[in-house]
């Protein structure tokens, strides 16, 4: 590990071989690695979202510990960055706005310096509120401001795949509050309809929205049965149980290429890691002030130097 630039061995790895695919799977971080990136990860987004008291705290929180997983352990992709990702696997972030946690799994993976994360949110910064691919910041394919798309765009994604005869892996994650715009079930409906079996969605299950519960503001159950009656696979699991989350995501791959796409819902806690901020929608979208920041920070170890 790198402990001035916050990433790993893999990063001079990308440098040495420019024309290739590396895979960063599982035989280059444990478990107890993926907690030390999540701790450092979450410090990197209270920071950020204080730093310009704008920002979607609660969210990307409560998924730290997926898209650590995905991206350190599970997916196979390049920081050496191109748009089409011919030969690797692809993600996709549909809920937009936890991108403090995109950026910051970005920046901590290599694609792009983790000083720069100290701009989020600024005048003339590549890190937009919402990611955008008019800044061209490497890992963002796709703008995501607007809810309800992502799942759309990753089907055509692994339908391009599948075209290619490209056997990557398309993955995505969406927020269970986003499943209540329409363009998503027609998107599942496609992708079970032309068998997009190279496709892994994730649904963060933490039951909360800018609202208030997904319970009050429009019901999404029984969720599961909805995926299934869809023609999807569907599995389940805890989205803060690290070996769980690998387990759950080696089935899932397993079960590729037998002609139905595969859904994880994953059950987080909105705000997870810091204490004040779990379990509530309240902290969806807003800041936290000093005292506040200076609480979260005493629950988030420091683990690979911040920015």
């Amino acid at each position: 590990m790198c402990k001035k630039h916050g990433f790993f061995i893999f990063k001079v790895r990308a440098k040495l071989l420019p024309l290739q695919t590396i895979n960063y799977s599982h035989q280059h971080f444990n478990m107890h690695n993926l907690a030390e990136i999540a701790s450092q990860v979450r410090r990197d987004i209270v920071r950020m979202v204080h730093g310009v008291q704008s920002g979607h705290p609660g969210g990307s929180l409560g998924c730290t510990d997926f898209l650590v997983s995905l991206y350190f352990k599970e997916m196979n992709h390049n920081p050496d960055f191109d748009m089409n990702g011919i030969g690797q696997d692809l993600f996709f972030l549909s809920n937009g706005h936890i991108s403090p946690l995109f950026y910051s799994v970005l920046a901590r993976s290599g694609y792009f310096p983790v000083a720069e994360l100290a701009t989020f949110r600024k005048l003339n910064s590549r890190l937009q509120g919402h990611p955008a691919t008019h800044e061209k910041l490497p890992g963002v394919r796709i703008a995501s401001g607007s809810l309800g798309q992502g799942l759309s765009v990753a089907v055509g994604a692994a339908m391009t795949k599948k075209l290619n005869q490209d056997a990557s892996i398309v993955f995505s994650l969406h927020g269970d509050g986003e499943l209540q715009e329409g363009q998503n079930w027609e998107a599942m409906m496609f992708a079970a309809h032309h068998k997009v079996d190279n496709l892994i969605a994730t649904v963060d299950y933490n039951g909360q929205q800018i609202d208030g519960s997904t319970a009050h503001v429009m019901n999404l159950e029984s969720l599961k049965a909805k995926w299934l009656a869809f023609g999807w696979e569907v599995l389940e699991m805890d989205g803060h149980n690290l070996d769980q989350i690998s387990a759950t995501i080696q089935q899932a791959k397993s079960m590729l290429g037998k002609l139905k796409p595969v859904c994880i819902l994953m059950t987080t806690v909105m705000g997870k890691g810091v204490d004040f901020m779990e379990g509530t929608h309240e902290w969806h979208g807003i800041a936290p002030n000093d005292e506040q920041l200076a609480s979260a920070l005493a629950q988030l170890p420091e683990t690979l130097g911040d920015y």
